[in-house]
């Protein structure tokens, strides 16, 4: 099976649904990861947070941890990102090129700007993929309901998932270990609602048998 994850910034398939691809890998199934911006950004103040150069490279390490096949870096301005033809192409040609059984991406409704427009654009470019499941990547507040319906149970890959979300270096010095405590708790309170000790939920959008 061809497996493509979907995200805007390096770090977000990794908190998403990086158990999933994991576990994809280990079952031998082909993953395919593309990021849509350079992700590098700058504060309020103007002051660099995360050059994008680094940035790449963390990302690479994490994707040999997760073992995915191959990851395809976009080119767009973090935090300018809109639900535009040219980004729609680029996922397009992706699905194609790389004949996508199954896509991971943001959940439509997450509060933060370049999630919605990689969600919109991966709506619209993968609507002939025959199965879609959205994916929450931090943890804002919407007004919308993330309406989690699809578990994966990951307890042989959590120890995975979070090295590789450990290999944002800097991502782990700005926020300390904040991110790995709410998303192991997320799993373990998704795990507990299916009889698991760790668990990933998404939102199913389509699944076809194939």
């Amino acid at each position: 099976m061809n497996i493509l994850a979907i995200g805007a910034h390096f770090d977000d398939v990794e908190l998403g649904c990086g158990g999933a691809l994991a576990k994809h890998a280990q079952n031998g199934d082909n993953v395919y990861v593309y990021v849509a911006t350079v992700s590098g950004f700058t504060n309020q103040y103007n002051q660099s947070v995360r050059s994008s150069e680094i940035a790449l490279g963390e990302a690479q390490a994490a994707m040999q941890i997760l073992g995915v096949k191959e990851l395809i870096c976009g080119k767009f301005k973090t935090l300018d990102i809109e639900f535009v033809d040219e980004l729609n192409i680029e996922i397009l040609k992706i699905v194609q090129a790389k004949k996508i059984d199954k896509v991971y991406t943001h959940w439509i409704g997450d509060i933060h700007h370049d999630h919605q427009a990689v969600a919109k654009a991966s709506l619209h470019s993968c609507r002939h993929v025959p199965r879609l499941l959205m994916y929450r990547s931090n943890w804002y507040h919407s007004t919308l309901e993330f309406r989690g319906n699809f578990y994966i149970d990951i307890t042989r890959q959590w120890d995975i998932k979070e090295r590789a979300i450990q290999a944002h270096v800097s991502e782990m010095d700005r926020t300390g270990q904040k991110w790995i405590r709410f998303f192991k708790n997320e799993a373990e309170n998704a795990g507990q609602r299916i009889g698991v000790n760790y668990a990933e939920v998404f939102e199913v959008v389509k699944w076809l048998e194939i």
